[in-house]
């Protein structure tokens, strides 16, 4: 015999999964990862974030680019090991704080970000192309104040 799960009835708080802000912000990034992994198939955006950052400062250390994409430490250590064995950077010993790992883009990884930078900037208008210029304006803006 078939077990059905039955739709429990709404309780009275009124409270709705559907309209609940990280329930829209989840299916949101759902959305931007599908477009992000249709159009960049072999880097993952946390990694893709390190590699822009990386290019931007040019020299940073490890913990420096894990604050400056919001990345813990745990986190941004995995990423940079798998950037460095694709031979995305180079490392080498801060010579003030030896137990410190200062990081640099490669030649190699500088051409995949420049390779890459156009496709990034199309992810991002395929994420916002249901709304308007200005609505896209307003909802970054919106977005960016709630960091």
């Amino acid at each position: 015999m078939k077990t059905r799960l039955q739709r429990v009835p709404a309780n009275d708080t009124g409270y709705k999964l559907f309209e609940q802000v990280g329930y829209i912000l989840r299916q949101v990034n759902q959305r931007h990862m599908v477009i992000f992994s249709d159009q960049i198939t072999d880097m993952t955006p946390t990694q893709f974030a390190a590699l822009a950052k990386l290019c931007e400062w040019r020299s940073i250390s490890q913990n420096e680019l894990g604050r400056q994409t919001s990345m813990d430490a745990s986190t941004i250590k995995g990423v940079v090991d798998r950037l460095r064995k694709r031979g995305y950077l180079e490392t080498k010993p801060d010579q003030r704080d030896h137990r410190r790992l200062i990081l640099s883009p490669s030649a190699r990884g500088e051409r995949v970000f420049a390779d890459l930078v156009t496709v990034a900037s199309d992810i991002t208008a395929k994420t916002l192309e249901p709304l308007t210029k200005k609505e896209q304006d307003q909802f970054l803006r919106l977005l960016s104040k709630l960091k």
